[in-house]
């Protein structure tokens, strides 16, 4: 009996050091409000719902933020887990293993609510000014195109009061980004604006997983996995809520 005791207590030794020693996974994600960024709640709605899933898959994680090359380089050297909000490439195939999509990044347009403007396509919209971010790539369609009377500004900030001051007719911006900015506006900025129906682009939000990781497989099925549940029982739509969309 001594030595069966011995037995269960040499187990449960290893099992604790096992625990103890287990990595968690290193989320990583340069700062993108309201998505990823280590000064929101949780470290943003994308950060919040990819360390939900992983959690419920069974994998501890920790975050860090850090410049976009700077993840994509560490997630290839296999110094990062998971990049938390990927669009998806073919290069970036090489890097990792991509899940499913688990959010939609709707880039859309945003007039005064008084403007009688249209979007069907982007030829109805030469006649407007539009207040675009310096350097920010929006749409294939919409960076080529030379005939829109694009306005540079140095932020979404800027451009959304540019329209509800009718200085320029309209802007654009992913419809959560709009959202996190215009709820922190002035209520003359926000109730003077409104999106207009139609969204320029769709590019899906994924998950990328490093192939220097052994179990990348197993990581990606476990999230895509619980995302699928977390949108059945309500979680998902809660962690939405909870952050302001």
């Amino acid at each position: 009996m001594p030595r069966l005791h011995r037995a269960f207590a040499l187990i449960g030794l290893l099992l604790l050091i096992q625990n103890a020693t287990a990595e968690k996974l290193r989320l990583v994600a340069d700062a993108w409000p309201p998505f990823t960024d280590a000064t929101l709640i949780n470290g943003g709605l994308a950060t919040d719902i990819v360390s939900t899933a992983l959690a419920r898959a069974g994998y501890a994680s920790d975050f860090e933020q850090v410049p976009w090359a700077r993840a994509l380089l560490g997630l290839g050297e296999g110094r990062y887990d998971v990049l938390v909000n990927a669009w998806y490439s073919d290069e970036r195939t090489r890097l990792g293993q991509f899940s499913a999509a688990y959010l939609v990044n709707r880039v859309r347009f945003i007039k005064r609510k008084d403007a009688p403007i249209e979007f069907n396509n982007l030829q109805q919209l030469h006649t407007y000014p539009v207040a675009m971010v310096r350097g920010y790539a929006y749409s294939p369609a919409f960076d080529d195109d030379a005939s829109l009377q694009k306005v540079p500004v140095h932020s979404f900030a800027m451009a959304v009061r540019m329209v509800a001051a009718d200085r320029v007719k309209l802007t654009l911006e992913d419809e959560y980004v709009a959202r996190y900015y215009l709820a922190r506006e002035s209520a003359k900025v926000r109730n003077a604006v409104e999106f207009l129906p139609k969204p320029l682009s769709e590019n899906n939000l994924h998950i990328l997983v490093s192939l220097k990781n052994p179990r990348h497989e197993q990581i990606v099925a476990g999230f895509d996995r619980e995302i699928a549940k977390m949108k059945a029982d309500g979680s998902y739509e809660r962690l939405l809520k909870q952050h302001g969309m």
